[in-house]
């Protein structure tokens, strides 16, 4: 399945394959650790790494607009890698890619890398907010540990979780469900990611592809 429907804090959401969180009530995307411009961050200290992560990211946005009805995205932290994603291509793709959406609503919930980076262009037309910013019973974080009153979601951790099939394993993005919290895994092409394990109560997601499923725990 491409999309699992959950209750989070009583409100129904969907957990996306694409590693993605959709609340359907507020017609809000929420995206974490999209990490624009890491690769050109790379590539302007020396080290060569692949281009177009900007455009796959791009893409996979447009993707999961024409898929749902989405009014807002909401971005959990760390738009911007670094200062070097300010550069000339980066931007002139990210604003063409606005002018293809004048009436989305952009936010971004300030991560550490954002405010090593700076903010985005002002041409973006792009919110920007501290955390928490809460909605509804949600606050939106970047950092999941910090304290709120809310429910927490945020991003910052990159959560993976090595799945093991004999003597094979894999490390597979999820999503990582508490009581009082929920992480999202990177959004982001070129990023990596954190194993973690689940707490008591915690719920795990994992997305492959195009297919997210619960993990079963014994």
């Amino acid at each position: 399945m491409s999309a699992v429907a959950i209750s989070l804090a009583g409100e129904d959401v969907l957990l996306l394959a694409q590693k993605a969180l959709y609340w359907p009530r507020e017609r809000m995307l929420l995206i974490a650790d999209i990490h624009f411009g890491k690769a050109a961050s790379f590539r302007a200290l020396g080290i060569p790494v692949p281009r177009g992560t900007t455009t796959e990211n791009l893409q996979s946005l447009d993707a999961l607009l024409a898929a749902h009805d989405v009014a807002h995205i909401l971005f959990l932290g760390d738009f911007l890698h670094a200062k070097a994603a300010h550069a000339s291509a980066t931007l002139q793709a990210m604003l063409a890619w606005r002018a293809h959406h004048p009436e989305l609503r952009l936010t971004l919930v300030r991560g550490n890398h954002d405010k090593h980076a700076g903010d985005p262009s002002t041409l973006l037309r792009l919110e920007m907010v501290d955390e928490p910013y809460v909605v509804g019973p949600f606050a939106f974080c970047h950092h999941p540990d910090l304290a709120a009153d809310g429910y927490v979601v945020a991003g910052h951790v990159h959560p993976v979780y090595r799945l093991h099939a004999g003597r094979e394993s894999m490390r597979l993005p999820c999503f990582l469900v508490g009581t009082r919290r929920a992480v999202l895994p990177s959004f982001g092409a070129f990023t990596g990611g954190h194993e973690i394990e689940p707490g008591p109560g915690d719920r795990l997601y994992l997305a492959v592809e195009e297919t997210i499923f619960p993990l079963e725990m014994g």
